[in-house]
């Protein structure tokens, strides 16, 4: 089967077939075929598209044409005038034509940036072959009156699933969690000593491939994971770590763990940058246990589940069967374990499946580890550009109109020696589209010009797709729409004018009938200043967070990683980097405050209560003495570990938020367990930290628990010196010493912080740029429709200016209904943004309260930028010389 891709594009042959005579139809697209296959065979497919839609059109010729389509020679020449005219006008009114296509060009720029945003959104997961009966399935939860969903399920889940239901053809499970060593690792082939480091490691069964089947280079699909100790790696690793070989059958190491050499099964092209499955190597859970029991156990969330339905299948009504699981399965085991609460839980919870090709926008509400886009956001873009191009659209109508009265003798003649009123219709929707098609070649000039800004901004690597066989057919249909739209009301308008009216000069000078225009001015500044109001929120809100004291300092504060493979050596590491001069304090532990370090959450109850109460859950942090003083914690009572003292490695210091959970008045004493069996008595709490932020803004500060242990991928370090650099070198140094296999990877911890807000600085960038472009596209109308009214109301100033006016009073004059109208704009503006941005707030627990003063920035940035437009012609008519506009008088 012929690819269609590499076919005579079908659009422009049933264009060709509309216009052209049947005598030569079938000779002329033989030719064309030919000819396009020709092309094929020596250029890219696109270059053969685009060479059959050029001699398309290049048959647009009278002799060819039929009889019954555009061969009136009277239309043809009519629109021959029109055009002429049309393109006559454009040059005349150079200014006008100027802001006229500028603000099309703007908005068209914009709208194209946005459209590319928002189908690149759109296309997540769209690639898998079986895309439309692969679902993830996500848990809903009723949470202190709250429904919460997470993807987070027990390891035999999957295998349940796939054994209970007919429904489910295969599933499969990944394993993401960081606690386990998925995320970041240090890899090396097995015959090479130099790590490198690799952030994208997850867990993953081979059932998990047989449901997205990725495209394989080398190695099994249906087996490249099946047995134990397997790996599979994307093409670009491959190339990376065995350039120009097949790596199938060879080794890698990862964190310096020589007794379990990963072989790699096989090789995948690289996940597509519209997948929410961002990975690159994928560990083989075959045989694998990540603590013994795990396999079998239903009481332990640390996968994610993945199915494939058979055709046809009804998800809701499988939806509803899947409450076997927790009847069958879950709820026994919490009632065996003494679980108080565990028919309340059980009650609580459901299963849905979510189709993959929602997971990217749809997911708000449930909790993963993967970063996600939002549906709101894209409507919320969407809109802007729908806007943007109303105010650009705007701006033309209002001109149009606004010059109404140079027009109204040209329309009073032409329907005087007899000419209709559809004549004169097509004459206006004829400049239109000039103005149209002129905007469009100038904004996507425009796009090229900022997409580099736009992907940076975005974080995204968008391209116009010119080699795309639908873009520029999209491009001239968008045109020609845009351009009757917006001609429509002006062409009606202008076509409109009674001949014996015009003749009398009775016609409503433009600035007379000004009604419509100050509406429209309305709108334009609207939507500028909920614009304006969402940028500053935004920035308010980032400047809150960024500054916000969290309850540790995270100032010069170094974070190592990697540091792991290290071994039994990582003490001696740390020891040394106190010896140090700049050097404060130094810690061992994986958790941090920040994303992208470990989390390990438990159920507490008090020592000896776990058969009568309802447990709370909390974060179980194992690090070690030193943490608490590397990030500055406060204590609010009792005393930090101490190294020195043995008993301490069964003790715990927990936060304000665990002990008012646990209703303790006085914590300190108290006994805490997680269930560890090996510590039947539980910890002994000997500390509570004052509450800091240990996860995002956007959630409440959670129960936790720190007990001393050893975990040992990264080293915290805390420097006392303004010399950064020399410290760093010195550190690296030390490093060396003790890992001279593995370049030292480091990073600030406030640069981390600043980092888990990437999303809410990106949202500011993209509204304070679009803002900017909205402010420009309604100053620019703005500007024309001041100095039109100065053009109309010449001989009034002049006037004035000969019986005493002042320049205030012709400047109070020409500026004074501009300014009511931006007031006015500001009125309706103000509770739209603050219903939009409070909605926004929403989604962090900890936010600014919006004050009357955002909305007086954002009406005094507006009216100043409003008077600065209007400013210049204002002064200019104020200071001419009255005798310039009186001398025709």
């Amino acid at each position: 089967m012929k690819s269609p891709k590499n076919q005579p594009p079908k659009l422009a042959e049933k264009l060709l077939c509309w216009f052209l005579k049947p005598d030569l139809a079938e000779e002329v697209l033989g030719d064309l075929d030919e000819q396009f296959f020709a092309t094929l065979s020596k250029k890219s497919a696109f270059a053969a598209k685009r060479n059959y839609w050029y001699q398309v059109f290049n048959y647009l010729r009278p002799f060819a044409i039929k009889k019954s389509r555009f061969n009136n020679s009277i239309q043809i020449t009519m629109f021959k005038n029109n055009l002429k005219i049309a393109w006559r006008t454009l040059l005349k009114q150079k200014m006008y034509s100027i802001i006229k296509i500028g603000s099309f060009s703007i908005g068209i720029a914009a709208s194209i940036l946005i459209t590319l945003y928002i189908a690149n959104e759109l296309s997540y997961d769209q690639h898998y072959a079986q895309k439309e009966r692969i679902y993830r399935v996500v848990k809903k939860e009723l949470y202190n009156g709250k429904v919460e969903g997470a993807v987070w399920f027990e390891a035999p889940m999957a295998k349940t699933l796939k054994e209970e239901f007919p429904e489910i053809e295969k599933a499969g499970r990944f394993n993401a969690g960081t606690l386990f060593g998925a995320g970041s690792n240090e890899v090396r082939r097995a015959d090479q000593t130099i790590n490198s480091h690799e952030k994208k490691v997850v867990y993953a069964d081979q059932s998990l491939f047989d449901i997205l089947q990725p495209e394989f280079v080398h190695g099994d699909p249906t087996t490249a994971l099946a047995s134990p100790n397997t790996i599979v790696i994307t093409k670009s690793k491959s190339e990376k770590y065995f350039q120009d070989e097949n790596p199938v059958g060879k080794r890698l190491i990862i964190n310096e763990n020589t007794d379990n050499p990963l072989t790699i099964g096989g090789v995948i092209e690289d996940i597509p940058a519209n997948s929410h499955l961002d990975y690159e190597l994928f560990i083989t859970m075959t045989g694998r246990e990540f603590w013994p029991g795990e396999q079998n156990y239903w009481n332990a969330q640390n996968y994610l589940t993945y199915v494939l339905l058979k055709p046809d299948t009804d998800i809701s009504s499988l939806e509803k069967k899947m409450s076997l699981i927790k009847e069958k399965y879950i709820l026994p085991l919490l009632i065996s374990e003494g679980d108080v609460d565990a028919e309340e839980y059980v009650a609580s919870i459901s299963y849905e499946l979510q189709p993959i090709t929602d997971i990217h926008l749809w997911s708000d509400g449930i909790e993963d580890t993967i970063v996600n886009g939002d549906i709101k956001f894209v409507w919320l873009f969407g809109i802007i550009a729908i806007f943007i191009m109303i105010i650009a659209s705007i701006n033309f109508i209002n001109l149009s109109t606004a010059k109404s009265a140079n027009r109204a003798k040209e329309v009073g003649l032409r329907k005087v020696v007899g000419s209709h009123r559809i004549n004169i219709i097509r004459q206006f929707l004829t400049e239109s589209l000039l103005y149209s098609i002129v905007s469009f070649v100038t904004g996507i000039t425009l796009a090229i010009i900022l997409l580099p800004y736009f992907n940076n901004l975005a974080q995204k690597n968008l391209t116009i797709p010119f080699d795309q066989w639908w873009f520029f057919p999209s491009i001239l249909m968008a045109a020609i729409v845009v351009g009757l739209l917006s001609g429509v009301y002006p062409s009606l308008y202008l076509s409109g004018f009674k001949p014996i009216e015009v003749l009398k000069g009775k016609v409503s000078m433009g600035s007379k009938s000004a009604e419509l225009r100050s509406l429209l001015v309305v709108f334009q500044f609207t939507t500028s200043i909920v614009l304006i109001i969402g940028t500053v929120v935004i920035y308010q809100q980032v400047n809150y967070v960024l500054n916000k004291k969290l309850g540790y300092d995270k100032d010069q504060v170094l974070v190592l990683n990697g540091a792991g493979t290290m071994g039994d050596q990582i003490v001696s590491f740390k020891n040394e980097l106190l010896q140090l001069s700049d050097v404060q304090y130094a810690s061992i532990g994986d958790y941090l405050p920040v994303d992208g370090t470990k989390r390990n959450t438990n159920g507490f109850w008090k020592a000896g209560k776990t058969q009568e109460e309802v447990s709370v859950s909390g974060q179980f942090w194992q690090c070690d003495a030193d943490y608490v003083e590397t990030l500055g914690i406060n204590m609010m009572m009792g005393r930090d570990f101490d190294p020195e003292l043995a008993s301490d490695s069964s003790t715990a210091i927990i936060n304000e938020t665990m002990a008012r959970k646990m209703n303790w008045d006085t914590p300190i004493g108290q006994h805490i367990t997680n269930g560890n069996s090996s510590l039947p008595q539980g910890y002994r709490i000997i500390g509570v930290m004052e509450d800091f932020h240990f996860e995002s803004l956007k959630g409440e500060i959670g129960s936790l628990c720190i007990v001393l242990g050893n975990r040992p991928g990264l080293v915290t370090v805390k420097v006392k010196t303004q010399n950064i650099a020399g410290t760093i070198e010195a550190i690296s140094g030390v490093w060396d010493k003790f890992s001279p296999n593995q370049p030292m990877r480091m990073n600030f911890l406030d640069y981390s912080y600043e980092m888990m807000y990437d999303d809410v600085k990106t949202s500011g960038y993209i509204f304070t740029s679009f803002a900017v472009l909205a402010i420009i596209v309604a100053c620019l109308g703005l500007f024309a429709l001041s100095a039109f009214m100065v053009e109309q109301r010449a001989k009034e100033i002049g006037i004035r200016l000969v019986l005493g006016a002042s320049l205030n009073n012709i400047f109070k004059l020409l500026t004074v209904n501009f300014i009511k109208l931006v007031v006015i704009s500001l009125l309706i503006a103000s509770p739209i943004s603050w219903l939009i941005m409070q909605n926004w707030l929403d989604d962090f627990k900890y936010s600014i309260d919006m004050s009357w003063d955002v909305f007086a920035i954002a009406g005094l940035v507006t009216i100043g930028i409003a008077l600065l437009t209007i400013s210049y012609e204002s002064v200019k008519a104020g200071m001419a010389s009255p005798s310039d506009s009186l001398r025709s008088e």
